[in-house]
């Protein structure tokens, strides 16, 4: 029984907004040096590179603008950032903290394959439209 099918649309929109805000706030923290900033001894390609694209594609991602797209190199990304940070401390993510971005990783592949959704700025449903 899906009790809450008749609202799918609206919290698919609900949960690629609020990751997307959540992940812009990464980005913020390693470019622009809010909520305490980057991490100590954190090497440029990871304060440039991995901020650039958790910022700006994680509001891609939350606008619904080029969704697929921004959300597919975000997956990515969280997958290369898993392996280069976590995956040497240990055997699992609950072993070596990398459970957010193991989550981040999947959520952001599930994005990738539903696209915008409602409620993003190309205006279309997700049945309408591919980006």
């Amino acid at each position: 029984m899906t009790i809450l099918k008749k609202y799918q649309s609206e919290i698919y929109a609900i949960m690629r907004i609020l990751v997307g805000l959540l992940f812009v706030c990464h980005g913020a923290q390693k470019l622009l040096g809010m909520f305490g900033g980057p991490h100590p001894g954190a090497p440029a390609f990871v304060i440039y590179v991995a901020g650039g694209i958790e910022l700006i594609g994680g509001l891609m991602i939350a606008i619904g603008f080029q969704t697929s797209i921004a959300a597919f190199l975000s997956s990515g990304l969280m997958a290369v950032g898993y392996f280069m940070a976590h995956q040497s401390k240990g055997a699992l993510p609950i072993q070596n903290g990398g459970e957010l971005a193991v989550l981040y990783c999947f959520i952001f592949l599930y994005i990738a394959a539903a696209g915008n959704g409602i409620w993003s700025v190309c205006g279309c449903s997700s049945k309408k439209c591919k980006s």
